[in-house]
């Protein structure tokens, strides 16, 4: 299978790098950091304008109309520059919430039990397969925020003067959000769930965090059965299993090339150290040791670019489980040698390593941990029953796949 990206893929790759070069520097990334990961709502829109989040809604929707393969090249390249903010959701959320395609909506994500990324700044929050602390609802696709759960009208007619869920999103219609595995919380439900959320201890300082205490749910309401529910029903039995889970592969995937673009930053930040930094009257990328850390990373990054780009040509749950699995051991790994690398420098906070790094382990437990995607290649190899090669693998539980932005 050839994987040589075409014209148009490397045209995109690069607008997007000189874009992210323009637009958020090394002094721009620095003063993210001043400010503890707040968001910048111009820089958010720059990217809306840019057509990164709706870079896969259909042209007649208002998008770009591409597919998951580029959407991996931008998001590759947000990884090399750090970008921060809950990218991964807002992206999927084009077409779901009312102003996440333009950039003018900020969404985030919530599932399992892990914190939420920059809850604080949301203007909505998509509850991955209803499993968040604090909410009510059946695991793996059921109705989570049906009727009036938070004491507010969210899925259902109008949630604070906006439609939320209505008409076609990624060319089909969304059925309560049942069938594409996330549900979206919104207006006085979404205040009432930051009302209830702790903030939390963060590792990387460009990703605030919160978390729901597990014993803040709401009593579940009932939802409201129309006739046209109910003649849509059957419709909606047969296309949930195709979808259910979609949107945490997905997510898996998109971190998986932040993952890429990171260690692929790291591999050549380490190369260009090793070649400028001299120790003893010779570069220190002479050096035996020198050379195989920086050989080692570039080992460890072109396989997990294979992985991820193939992984988003096929879609296939047990692919992307293999992408976020390298993905992931690239860039920590890559990150701590690019550290070492770099000697006592790299150790201090006026570096850009520490925050790969940090950025690089908060990745790795979000969506799918190294642990799920092993259960999931486990079973793909027939040891606990083999995965269908269809989009009704999307349906099949992953304990270990997590939430985040």
């Amino acid at each position: 299978m050839d994987f040589q990206l075409s014209d148009d893929q490397r045209a995109l790759r690069s607008g997007m790098r000189d874009l992210l070069g323009a637009v958020f520097d090394r002094d721009r990334l620095r003063a993210a950091v001043e400010r503890e990961g707040a968001l910048d709502r111009s820089l958010w829109r720059e990217l809306g304008a840019a057509g990164f989040f709706a870079l896969r809604l259909p042209e007649e929707a208002g998008g770009v109309g591409l597919g998951l393969p580029e959407a991996v090249l931008l998001f590759e390249e947000a990884g090399r520059a750090l970008l921060p903010g809950p990218l991964v959701a807002t992206h999927l959320s084009a077409g779901l919430v009312k102003g996440a395609a333009e950039g003018e909506a900020v969404v985030t994500a919530v599932a399992a039990d892990l914190p939420v990324a920059h809850l604080a700044e949301a203007d909505a929050v998509l509850v991955v397969d209803g499993r968040a602390s604090g909410l009510p609802g059946e695991a793996e696709g059921a109705e989570v925020l049906s009727g009036a759960a938070w004491g507010a009208e969210v899925l259902s007619g109008e949630a604070e003067g906006a439609e939320v869920l209505s008409g076609a999103a990624w060319g089909a219609e969304v059925l309560s959000g049942a069938a594409w595995g996330a549900e979206v919380l919104s207006g006085a439900a979404l205040r009432a769930f930051v009302a209830a959320a702790r903030p939390v201890r963060s590792m990387d300082p460009l990703t605030p965090l919160h978390r729901a205490p597990a014993d803040a749910k709401p009593a579940p309401a009932a939802p409201e059965r129309t006739r046209a529910d109910a003649e849509r029903a059957p419709e909606a039995a047969e296309r949930a299993p195709a979808h259910a889970g979609r949107f945490r592969f997905e997510a898996a995937l998109l971190t998986a090339a932040e993952q890429l673009g990171s260690a692929a930053r790291t591999t050549e930040a380490a190369v260009q150290h090793a070649g400028d930094r001299e120790q003893f009257g010779s570069a220190i990328g002479s050096f035996q040791a020198v050379k195989h850390l920086c050989a080692d990373m570039l080992a460890r990054t072109e396989p997990a670019r294979a992985a991820v780009y193939a992984a988003a040509v096929t879609g296939d749950p047990v692919e992307i489980a293999a992408a976020k699995l390298l993905a992931d051991e690239a860039a920590v790994r890559n990150a701590r040698d690019c550290l070492q690398i770099h000697g006592g420098m790299g150790f201090t906070w006026e570096a850009d390593v520490h925050l790969h790094l940090k950025r690089a382990w908060l990745r790795a437990a979000s969506w799918l941990t190294g642990a799920g995607a092993e259960e999931l290649l486990a079973a793909g190899l027939g040891t606990a029953g083999r995965l269908p090669r269809s989009s009704a693998a999307y349906g099949r539980p992953v304990r270990e796949a997590g939430g985040g932005g």
